[in-house]
C-alpha cells in the first residue's frame, strides 16, 4: 500500500484484534530499519487534557527532553542546570519566542497556546535543538525502542488513519497522515523515510543563521 507523501513507507498488521482497547505501534527508520525514539504518534481522538505546568530542562548543553508533547495553554519553564547561560529561542508559527540570555529559572513560563510544532534552539549553543509539539489529540511517544501503546475506547469504531512525526522528517514543521489498519493483534510497524543523524543538523543551521540575522 502507498502511503501519503512517500513519508511513511509501509505499514505491517497481523489478523484480527478482539479487544481494541490497546494499540500498539513499532517506529522505524526506513534507512536502516532500527526502532526511531521520539516519534510521535497522534490518534484522531480529542482529548480534554488538564494544562498542567511543564519543564524543557537545558542540561549538559541539551533540551531534555528532546521531544515534549503538551496541551494547548500548557505554562513550559525553562530551567537552566548548566553552568553556562543559554539563549532560547523559537520561530516556529505556533510559537515565536526568545528568552534572553540566562542562568537558573527565567521569571515566567512559555505559555504554549496554538496546535502545532514548535522547534527551540540556543543562540550560544549552536549544537542545541529541541521540539515541542503541542496538540489536544490522543497521543504518545516513542522511546529507544521504538514502541508506544495507546488506549482506545472500545465503543468507538477504530481509526483507518494515524498522524505522525518525527524530529529527523524531511519536513519537520508538519504531522503526516497515514493509513492504517488497526484490526490486527500485533503492533502495527511504521517506516518513515527520515534524514540522517548528522553530526551537525542543517535545519539547526538554518534557524541560527535566521537569528543572527535579526
Amino acid at each position: 500500500m502507498t502511503c501519503k507523501q512517500a513519508l511513511v513507507l509501509c505499514f505491517t498488521v497481523a489478523p484480527m484484534l478482539a479487544v481494541a482497547d490497546n494499540l500498539r505501534f513499532q517506529v522505524t527508520d526506513a534507512g536502516n530499519g532500527k526502532p526511531l525514539a521520539d516519534a510521535v504518534i497522534v490518534l484522531p481522538l480529542p482529548v480534554d487534557e488538564t494544562t498542567a505546568d511543564a519543564r524543557m530542562v537545558q542540561e549538559n548543553r541539551q533540551f531534555v527532553p528532546h521531544v515534549m508533547v503538551v496541551p494547548p495553554g500548557t505554562d513550559v519553564a525553562f530551567p537552566n542546570r548548566d553552568s553556562t547561560q543559554h539563549h532560547v529561542y523559537s520561530f516556529s508559527p505556533a510559537k515565536t519566542f526568545e528568552i534572553e540570555l540566562y542562568a537558573g529559572v527565567p521569571e515566567a513560563p512559555v505559555n504554549f497556546g496554538t496546535t502545532g510544532v514548535v522547534e527551540l534552539g540556543c543562540n550560544i549553543h549552536d549544537q542545541m535543538q529541541g521540539f515541542i509539539l503541542v496538540t489536544d489529540q490522543h497521543h504518545g511517544v516513542t522511546r529507544e525502542q521504538g514502541a508506544v501503546s495507546l488506549d482506545w475506547p472500545d465503543e468507538r469504531p477504530l481509526p483507518d488513519q494515524v498522524r505522525v512525526w518525527h524530529p529527523r522528517l524531511v519536513n519537520n514543521t508538519e504531522l503526516v497522515d497515514v493509513a492504517v489498519d488497526l484490526t490486527g493483534s500485533d503492533p502495527v510497524t511504521l517506516t518513515l523515510n527520515v534524514r540522517p543523524e548528522p553530526e551537525t543538523d542543517s535545519s539547526l543551521q538554518r534557524l541560527q543563521q535566521r537569528f543572527r540575522e535579526l
